[in-house]
């Protein structure tokens, strides 16, 4: 079983007197994660999955009473998809506030929805984690980096999620189940949702701007929507952890780009599955822009479980002068380019290296991208 960067992290903040929240998206392996942390309290863990409707309804409206009766002697009580139960905040503060040897891990697979019910009652009162699909640092811990960057093109089809690398050959009907039966599903659940066809639309329009500036505007009129809608909809995207977005920088030149931005996907593969698209990598045309969304995934889901704390730009001037990404860490600018074919020796843009003159630059590419993600 591939060991998850998660669980040492979930592991040090039990017994801290709060709740220990783990958000990610669907299938991501939340639930096998949990039942491994409940294993180390043998038959003292409770474990509630609110996808059963019995289960919800023994969590909502209850009073403390109701509530101690249920948990009895559990030390610990893991509550999966919490976000399915309408109020559980109101239930997990009573837990926190009235069960103080209770140890309580809670996760949900819509950053959105448990947002909305959590944050307020829990204030004060939580660590809050996010987890992903598989990390490529997580896969060379389970064999070698070599083994792995074997299979990179592989990945950059197919991506990480759990079933898809525990599966080889099986790849396409996952992501189409996982698409399907989850994304859309989760998505079309949603009440501010009126017009599911347009957001399959932007999605697929997503997936083909990969790596590209994206204009609501544009979106909105392919879509034959408006803007507010397109708006509305790529901000619930971003929020049930389908996409996320990497702001444009600009400090000190008139020129450059102050209000643009690019839109990534959480996992190659289901942006792959979105277009219906499976061809191998040295078929595709679209190889730099698969390489661009899977290493900057793979650079964000290495650097929230390291801590490493950083804000995280592109840049681009009116003339298409550009960096693919920017990392500010400490006051000091980190540039890189992302590279797919033969890399030669490159630099900054001189427009760029002028401005910030302290900045460091590097070109990430297949040869060299082992320290950019572990």
């Amino acid at each position: 079983m591939i060991n998850r960067k998660l669980e040492n992290v979930v592991k040090s903040r039990l017994g801290t007197g709060k709740a220990v929240i783990v958000i990610g998206p669907r299938q991501v392996g939340k639930t096998t994660l949990l039942k491994r942390i409940s294993g180390n309290f043998s038959d003292k863990a409770l474990f509630i999955n609110c996808d059963e409707p019995d289960m919800r309804s023994l969590l909502f409206e209850k009073t403390s009473s109701e509530l101690k009766a249920l948990i009895g002697n559990h030390k610990l009580v893991i509550i999966d998809e919490a976000q399915r139960v309408k109020n559980i905040g109101l239930s997990l503060k009573l837990i926190i506030d009235q069960l103080k040897s209770v140890q309580l891990i809670v996760s949900g697979s819509s950053a959105l929805e448990l947002a909305n019910e959590i944050n307020e009652p829990l204030t004060g009162r939580k660590w809050e984690f996010i987890m992903y699909p598989v990390s490529m640092e997580e896969l060379i811990d389970h064999t070698s980096f070599i083994e792995q960057n074997r299979l990179l093109a592989t990945r950059l089809v197919y991506g990480m999620y759990p079933d898809v690398i525990n599966n080889p050959g099986s790849e396409k009907e996952i992501l189409k189940n996982l698409t399907d039966s989850y994304l859309y599903k989760d998505l079309f659940s949603f009440k501010d949702v009126r017009k599911p066809e347009v957001i399959e639309k932007i999605l697929q329009a997503l997936s083909l701007q990969v790596g590209s500036e994206v204009s609501y505007n544009e979106i909105a009129d392919l879509v034959r929507s408006d803007p507010q809608t397109v708006t509305k909809y790529i901000d619930l995207l971003e929020k049930t952890m389908v996409v996320y977005r990497l702001p444009s920088f600009s400090r000190n030149l008139r020129n450059e780009l102050k209000k643009s931005r690019k839109i990534y996907f959480y996992d190659n593969g289901v942006r792959n599955a979105i277009i219906a698209n499976f061809q191998p990598l040295e078929l595709r045309k679209d190889a730099g822009a698969l390489w661009e969304n899977f290493i900057l995934t793979e650079r964000l889901k290495y650097t929230t479980y390291a801590s490493i704390w950083s804000n995280r730009f592109f840049w681009r001037t009116k003339q298409q002068q550009e960096i693919d990404y920017i990392e500010e860490r400490d006051g000091k600018l980190y540039t890189f380019e992302f590279k797919w074919g033969a890399v030669k020796k490159e630099r900054a843009p001189l427009t760029f290296t002028k401005a910030y003159p302290e900045s460091e630059h590097q070109v990430i590419s297949p040869q060299n991208y082992q320290h950019f993600i572990s």
